[in-house]
């Protein structure tokens, strides 16, 4: 009874998640997690550790193939919920510095990504910094076309 419970919170989880980033995370030390773990919270990612036979059991609840190659060993799960580049961003940031923490595979948007694809994914800028490059290129036109409007506007004057 307390198995089916934990695999219906592990599933449900899943599901509600726009993303699922699996690592190995052996080898880091309590400070490392702890700094890892930090650097999750304020990027609003979920960061989980599960029984593999568990999350297995959800994945295929979920009928999502796939990922079951990759939970061998000590794994953790990072969910993001909001920001679906959120929990690749972060990991790519830390294993920067700290190479005892190892990219696995993910699960986007329901679409299984395999470690280069995820890699590919966790480059992508944040939404507000997309945005912002947006609404950068899109003013420069318009900017530049004011900008002659004037000039000429002030040589006809002239």
């Amino acid at each position: 009874m307390i198995k089916e419970a934990k695999v219906e919170e592990i599933r449900a989880t899943l599901e509600k998640a726009q993303t699922v980033i699996l690592t190995n995370y052996q080898g880091l030390t309590v400070e490392e997690d702890t700094q890892l773990r930090k650097q999750f919270r304020e990027a609003g990612v979920e960061y989980k550790v599960f029984k593999n036979t568990l999350v297995k059991l959800a994945l295929k609840e979920l009928g999502i193939e796939g990922l079951d190659e990759h939970l061998e060993g000590p794994v953790s799960i990072a969910l993001g919920y909001e920001d679906p580049t959120a929990p690749g961003r972060v990991i790519s940031a830390f294993v920067k510095e700290h190479k005892a923490l190892e990219l696995k595979a993910g699960l986007v948007q329901g679409e299984v990504y395999d470690l280069e694809k995820i890699t590919e994914f966790a480059s992508i800028p944040p939404k507000e910094v997309l945005l912002g490059k947006l609404l950068g290129s899109l003013q420069s036109p318009i900017s530049k076309f004011a900008y002659l409007v004037k000039a000429i506007a002030e040589k006809n004057e002239a």
